[in-house]
Parts: structure tokens; sequence; C-alpha cells
């Protein structure tokens, strides 16, 4: 075989695994397009908790870390900053309208470990649990999984738990 060749047969395997990637992806935004991030603004008059600089890492169906949902303005990492009120907690994505999950959607929160392509150390990750809205009208339960930069994901998880509704959970679900 000439190097010609197998340089052929590399660069259309390479092609052909990005075609399932694109596939894939394109399969997983489809199922997921009932699903919408819930643009907004903090209210007016409402107190702030805390500001954390974050790395978002992903959000998931709810009790399964690894399986990503691809909600458009959710769907990969990215910088972020997560603020903290006594109404809810808005997320500032880079490149992306603010998202805001108000106070009544939350459904706990806790510390984490895996989620996705990321393993950190143990409880590293903060994870929100929220409902999220469908295109049916009702809502489910996802996750969200955020790396503190500056201080740690027990800081970040102590702040969401002052206006979690629930009782709070404890551990990772993996």
């Amino acid at each position: 075989m000439t190097r010609e060749t197998a340089l052929l047969i590399v660069v259309a395997v390479a092609i052909g695994l990005l075609g399932l990637v694109a596939w894939g992806w394109r399969r997983r935004t489809r199922r997921d397009a009932g699903f919408a991030a819930p643009v907004g603004e903090i209210p007016t008059g409402a107190a702030v908790i805390g500001v954390f600089p974050v790395l978002y890492v992903a959000t998931t169906r709810h009790g399964e870390p690894l399986e990503r949902l691809a909600i458009r303005g959710l769907g990969f990492r990215s910088r972020a900053d997560v603020t903290v009120t006594d109404a809810g907690v808005a997320l500032d994505l880079v490149g992306q309208p603010r998202l805001f999950i108000g106070r009544s959607r939350i459904d706990g929160v806790a510390q984490a470990t895996v989620a996705i392509d990321r393993v950190v150390e143990r409880d590293g990750l903060a994870r929100l649990d929220w409902q999220i809205p469908t295109a049916e009208g009702d809502a489910i339960v996802v996750d969200s999984y955020f790396r503190p930069q500056e201080t740690s994901a027990r800081a970040l998880v102590d702040a969401l738990r002052e206006i979690s509704d629930p009782a709070p959970t404890t551990g990772d679900p993996a």
C-alpha cells in the first residue's frame, strides 16, 4: 500500500466519523427540541445572595449524569456566572442570553463528582435539580452541573440551598 492510499483511507475514516458525530448530535437536538431554556432576567427587587464564576458542564436528565440534553443555550460547556438570588438562579453563559430559573422550579441541590465528560475530585461539582417546561405544557426535572472556579462547590451548593424549597439532597447519583 502506498502512502497516498493510506492517507486517503485515514481521511475517509475521519470524514465518516465526523459524519456519524454530526448525525448523532442532530438526532439528539431533534429529540430535545420540546425543551426550552428559561430565558429571562432577575426580577426587580430580588436580593442577591452570591455571584459565582463557574464552568458550566452540562444539563442532563435527572439522575442520569451521562445523558446530556441538547437544549438550545444549554447544550455545550461554557464559562458562566451563576447569580443566586432570593427569587431564583440566573445563569449567564458566554454568548447566550441570560437564563433565569425561578425559585419554584428548583427541586434540589447537591454536590457531585461525575457529569458527562467531567470527572473531578469527590464532590467537586455543584448540581442543581430543576424543572424545565416541555412543549406539551408540563415539566420534567433535569440536573445542571457547575464547576466553581474561585470557590468550592460546597459554597455554591450552600448558597443554592438557601433558596431551595424542598429538602436538599446529598450525594452523587452516579
